[in-house]
C-alpha cells in the first residue's frame, strides 16, 4: 500500500468565523495559553473577506524538522508531522522556520508543542478534534493527491509544500430586479 499525504482541506466560501475548531482544539488541550488552531480574519476587495482556520500544516517538506538539532521531529507515512517533546531542547529554531508559526514553545514546559492531527482519534476511526467540531464543515480532512497550494498564488509554500487545499470563495450573485420603467 502506497503512503498518503493527508491533510487539512479549507473551504473558505463556509467558513463563518465561529471559532468552534478552535475551541475544540483548545479543549483537547486545556493547557495551552493558545489553541494549536487558530482562526483570522482575511480581507482583500469588498467580496473577498473571510475566515481562515489554520494550524500545522504537516507539510511534505517540513523546514521545522530539517533545522531541528535534537532530531525530535518524525514524518509518518500518512504525512503527519509528530514532534517528540522528550527529545526537545527548546532551542526554538522549528518555531523560527515554520513560515506558518505551527510549533511554539510552551510556556509550562519551556520545550515546542504542535498540532499532532489529532493522532489518537485517527488511530480510532474518528476526525481530528477540530474537523469533527466544524458546525458547517468547512474544514475537513483529505488525501492530498499530490494536489498542493499553487506556489505562484502562495509563493511561501515553494519550498514546505503544505498539506493545505483551500477551495476559494465563491463571488456572490447579485440579481437586480428591474422596475416597469427599466430601472434598477
Amino acid at each position: 500500500m502506497e503512503p498518503q499525504q493527508l491533510g487539512f482541506q479549507v473551504d473558505l466560501s463556509r467558513c463563518v468565523g465561529c471559532r468552534a475548531c478552535e475551541k475544540a482544539c483548545q479543549h483537547k488541550h486545556p493547557d495551552l495559553p493558545r489553541a494549536f488552531r487558530h482562526v483570522d480574519e482575511w480581507a482583500g476587495d469588498r467580496r473577498e473577506q473571510g475566515f481562515l482556520s489554520m494550524s500545522c500544516n504537516h507539510c511534505t517538506s517540513p523546514e521545522c524538522m530539517r533545522v531541528c538539532p535534537a532530531g525530535c521531529y518524525e514524518k509518518r507515512r500518512n504525512g503527519i508531522v509528530l514532534h517528540n517533546s522528550a527529545k526537545c531542547i527548546g532551542c526554538g529554531r522549528c518555531v523560527g522556520a515554520c513560515p506558518f508559526h505551527a510549533p511554539r514553545i510552551l510556556p509550562h514546559t519551556g520545550k515546542v508543542g504542535k498540532c499532532d492531527m489529532c493522532r489518537e482519534r485517527l488511530a480510532e476511526g474518528k476526525q481530528p478534534q477540530c474537523v469533527e467540531a466544524c458546525p458547517v464543515e468547512a474544514l475537513r480532512l483529505c488525501v492530498m493527491d499530490g494536489q498542493y497550494m499553487n506556489s505562484q498564488d502562495y509563493p511561501l509554500v515553494r519550498y514546505t509544500q503544505p498539506s493545505l487545499k483551500f477551495i476559494k470563495a465563491k463571488q456572490p450573485k447579485c440579481f437586480w430586479r428591474e422596475d416597469r420603467d427599466g430601472k434598477r
